[in-house]
């Protein structure tokens, strides 16, 4: 019988018994708590809007800290995620929180691709937890997880209407990522100019397709306030670090020559409420919705590409090791098929090889041919050319010879003749 089938019958057969007396498992909820408080918690915040919009500020208003950061400028080359995290304790509880940052975003002539760093980033994270979780030997309980929970996208306060680089961005992470959009910098715009902004951000995500993230209202602890606060996204906030003495306290607030806004009066702007709803109420569910929606999703797609399924084509239960053994077959087959054509195309290669060799052999005795036969055509060429030095030196050495025999007889032929010319002489002088 399958594993599926009997899991089914389990749940099937199951009965509610009543309790005699006290047995304490309803301190289970305490111990999930004092376990869970001494993992600690993480978080990770995704903050997406172009430079000069007051991201690094919020950050460090809604932590109550100063986090160390480098300050962005407007000369990147490309959009660019900088990563940083920081452990936080907040009485009893420690918080591992991540901030990643878009440098860059916006800053660009062409904004075409401005948003492919960041899906490529937070599918790396969903593609490493992924990783982690098909492993053999899992370390989940310790393992940092990187996946991002909220992105808050900020929002230039033109005033008008979402840019297309915001629409087409948060079109491309709505499905990969819990989106809370907020109006950065909103004292700079009147609050009739505000109001009318809300309604036209909120109209252009709509007719556009873009799914924001939904306070829960499934759960009736939080169901009136977060439905409450629904109504009031996205958030126009104020970000200050610095403090400024109002009545008898400091509070945070930015001072202007015509005034003072003070970043945590609700009439001034909705930080309380972001704060409220990003990590007093909604935290956790940020985390569950990141897991259970988003990542589910990527490791859907990704097992399916790989080939694993739930059912058969009968829309039967297909369990992991029949999908895996299917698929085990499955390359088996491709991999003997690529096996028998790697060994054809092999053999054909060899035997093409092989008639190459010959051709070249041939081609290598008819050259060796040629060359012996112009070697002995010129070899024979020099002996018959030696053959005719020979004979020319030779008659020029009989030519010398005969030269020097001539030579030798002159001189004595020439003495005979002037002895006889001093006779005749003498023989004239005694006539």
């Amino acid at each position: 019988m399958a594993a599926t089938d009997i899991a089914r019958q389990v749940g099937e057969g199951c009965r509610t018994v009543p309790l005699a007396g006290h047995v304490g498992f309803d301190s289970l909820p305490d111990q999930l708590v004092n376990k869970s408080v001494s993992q600690g918690f993480c978080f990770n915040i995704l903050c997406v809007g172009e430079t000069g919009l007051g991201k690094s500020t919020l950050m460090d208003t809604l932590f109550n800290t100063k986090f160390e950061g480098e300050p962005a400028t407007h000369t990147q080359p490309g959009v660019q995620l900088r990563s940083n995290t920081y452990d936080l304790q907040e009485s009893n509880v420690g918080l591992k929180l991540t901030i990643v940052s878009t440098v860059g975003f916006g800053d660009q002539i062409n904004k075409e691709d401005s948003y492919k760093p960041i899906v490529e980033f937070i599918d790396a994270q969903f593609e490493a937890y992924l990783q982690e979780e098909l492993k053999i030997r899992r370390v989940l309980h310790t393992y940092h997880d990187s996946r991002i929970h909220a992105c808050l996208y900020f929002i230039a306060p033109t005033g008008h209407s979402l840019k297309s680089l915001d629409l087409v961005t948060m079109k491309k992470l709505d499905s990969k990522v819990n989106i809370i959009p907020i109006i950065a910098k909103s004292d700079t715009i009147s609050k009739s100019e505000l109001t009318k902004f809300k309604i036209k951000i909120t109209s252009e995500l709509v007719s556009n397709g873009v799914q924001i993230y939904q306070f829960p209202t499934d759960d009736e602890s939080v169901a009136e306030i977060n439905g409450t606060m629904n109504a009031h996204l996205p958030f126009a906030v104020i970000g200050s670090t610095e403090e400024v003495k109002i009545g008898n306290k400091m509070m945070k607030a930015r001072q202007y020559p015509w005034g003072t806004v003070q970043v945590e009066n609700e009439a001034h702007c909705d930080f309380v409420k972001l704060r409220e709803m990003l990590i007093r109420v909604n935290m956790e569910d940020l985390r569950e919705q990141t897991h259970t929606r988003h990542y589910e999703l990527y490791r859907r797609c990704k097992l399916e590409e790989m080939g694993f399924k739930d059912t058969d084509p009968d829309n039967k239960p297909f369990s992991l090791q029949e999908t895996y053994e299917a698929k085990r077959n499955e390359f088996l087959g491709e991999l003997q098929k690529k096996e028998e054509e790697m060994r054809q195309m092999f053999v054909q290669r060899v035997k093409e090889k092989e008639a190459e060799l010959k051709e070249a052999e041939k081609e290598l005795h008819e050259k060796f041919d040629r060359l012996k036969k112009l070697h002995q055509d010129e070899k024979k060429k020099l002996e018959d050319k030696k053959k005719s030095l020979d004979d020319e030196v030779n008659a020029f050495k009989q030519r010398k010879t005969a030269a020097e025999l001539l030579q030798s007889q002159g001189p004595q032929a020439g003495g005979s003749q002037t002895l006889k010319r001093d006779k005749e002489k003498k023989n004239l002088g005694f006539l």
